[in-house]
């Protein structure tokens, strides 16, 4: 638990690589779902820096189906979801 905010681990990668996506679950049906910002992964001040993978609100079969096809192409992914009914579990896209 962070933040007051409960999330676990659904999908293991590989423990020296793979990309982290994180679904944001609202628990009301909608979702934010952020994925790794192309170029530098962290900013200047050290953050890691996300991209929204599909516009919110996004239902879980929309990101499950995505997750799906991310993981033939890439199979190390790890994705982790967060629940948080009012924010974003302090994640931003990068600008």
């Amino acid at each position: 638990m962070v933040e007051g905010c409960y999330g676990a681990v659904i999908a293991r990668g590989a423990e020296e690589a793979g990309a982290v996506y994180v679904i944001v679950n609202h628990l009301d049906g909608t979702c934010h779902f952020f994925g790794p910002a192309p170029g530098p992964s962290h900013d200047d001040n050290g953050e890691r820096r996300w991209i929204e993978e599909l516009q919110f609100p996004a239902r879980m079969e929309e990101i499950n189906a995505l997750i799906e096809r991310k993981r033939r192409f890439d199979p190390d992914i790890w994705v982790v979801e967060v629940e948080d009914r009012k924010g974003t579990a302090g994640l931003a896209a990068s600008a």
